[in-house]
């Protein structure tokens, strides 16, 4: 029999023991590390200068670079073919930098937007009466009815990014069975998803289809709304599972004088604007080729393959709610793909030439995990927690699989020697 040290049993016992709030934090510590230089540097310069969490920087980071990204490149993997584009929500209370977050990471594509806008305004005016309306080019979505986000869709096929500092009230019109507009647009963020053609006919105003739907969506929730997050359908739908949580993890008390260097912020904004000029040029009706396929090594794809087996099987053994959730996990593993591959290649714009690494796809397996583990931290507060935490037998197992004692359970948990002991002899 394999000897293993009283060390790590206690380790191992430890780390079941763990709040889910702690190994996510673990895990986001060790994703940043990761990261390339300039993403890393903003969110460590966030945090200190502008007292940002460092998981809301990172997903308002991701959310970025995935409306930037679009359907420009896209991963062919194991039988699928999938594009960039994620769903984040950013949970924490008023005050928590939720905003600023957001503000931060999508400034470059604001600057686009900008451009856009006034580009926009000298086409308006340069027109005859009798001209259509020429198109707006646009990135950032924000405030706009559902009728309004077709529309931009429409006249933007690449992708377009649906920034809400509050989502609560369009969270509320998708669980109102009476609302119109609700049921719209959680139809379309369900078929967006995956990228599915939207067909709207209207007799009124023109009618007009998508033929491959890309929205993105980033929103910021005070946590006492959570309940209505997944409630009246949108946990059945499965509008739940397509979104990546991201609540409060890290914290900064401490003011400090001076601000970010602003090289880190050059830097960041320049590997933003070299994804966007691609998706920029796609758009453009001259323009033959409009998707890029993103090449993967063997050893990458093979790794994506055993994972994806993985979630599987621990789907297959999970409660649910959960089981659910690994179900799209199985997509969003792939979607991160592709955003890790963009942000290792962004600053020197070398996307067509280079191909997706085993590096690549362990950090996107790191993410989808920890954007899991998050997922059982919003559950803990709002799902009967019995449900989703360790068990005294699921301990018990550890501990017999590391040959450790009742005793050691017992100091673990805190339950008494005797229950245990019954649970032990009890447990296979």
């Amino acid at each position: 029999m394999e000897y293993t040290s009283p060390e790590k049993i206690k380790n191992e016992l430890h780390n079941l023991t763990k709040s889910n709030s702690d190994k996510a934090r673990e895990m986001l510590l060790t994703i940043i590390n990761k990261l390339p230089i300039e993403y890393r540097e903003l969110i460590e310069s966030s945090f200190i200068y502008k007292r940002v969490p460092k998981e809301y920087m990172l997903s308002s980071i991701l959310f970025t670079i995935s409306t930037a990204t679009g359907l420009t490149f896209y991963l062919e993997a194991l039988g699928y073919r999938n594009y960039a584009n994620l769903y984040l929500s950013i949970i924490g209370s008023r005050g928590d930098a939720k905003t600023e977050a957001m503000k931060i990471a999508t400034k470059p594509i604001k600057m686009i937007d900008d451009t856009f806008y006034n580009d926009h305004l000298d086409d308006v005016e340069m027109s005859a009466p009798d001209d259509d309306t020429p198109k707006r080019k646009q990135v950032l979505v924000q405030n706009a009815s559902i009728e309004a986000a077709h529309k931009i869709h429409s006249d933007n096929p690449n992708s377009i990014g649906i920034m809400i500092d509050e989502i609560y009230a369009l969270i509320e019109k998708m669980g109102n069975p009476n609302s119109r507009d609700g049921i719209a647009w959680r139809n379309f963020l369900l078929e967006g998803y995956t990228n599915g053609y939207i067909d709207i006919s209207r007799k009124t105003t023109e009618s007009f289809r998508i033929n491959e739907s890309c929205p993105t969506l980033l929103g910021g929730l005070q946590h006492q709304f959570i309940p209505k997050l997944i409630a009246n359908g949108n946990l059945e739908s499965g509008f739940i599972d397509r979104q990546l949580f991201t609540p409060k993890l890290t914290s900064n008390s401490k003011l400090q004088k001076g601000k970010a260097d602003p090289k880190i912020i050059d830097s960041y904004t320049k590997s933003i604007k070299n994804i966007l000029d691609y998706k920029i040029q796609s758009e453009k009706p001259e323009e033959d080729i409009k998707q890029f396929e993103i090449k993967i090594t063997d050893e990458a794809h093979q790794r994506l393959f055993d994972y994806t087996q993985e979630l599987i099987n621990r789907q297959a053994l999970a409660k649910p709610i959960i089981k659910e959730y690994m179900s799209k996990m199985q997509i969003s593993v792939h979607k991160l793909c592709i955003n890790v591959f963009m942000m290792f290649n962004a600053s020197n714009s070398e996307f067509r030439f280079n191909v997706l690494s085993l590096e690549n796809v362990e950090l996107a397996i790191e993410l989808n995990e920890y954007y899991l583990m998050n997922f059982r931290i919003i559950l803990e507060d709002n799902i009967d927690s019995k449900s989703i935490e360790p068990s005294i037998e699921d301990i018990i197992n550890v501990a017999k699989k590391n040959n450790a004692s009742q005793k050691a359970v017992a100091e673990i948990t805190g339950a008494h020697k005797g229950t245990i002991s019954k649970k032990w002899n009890k447990t296979q």
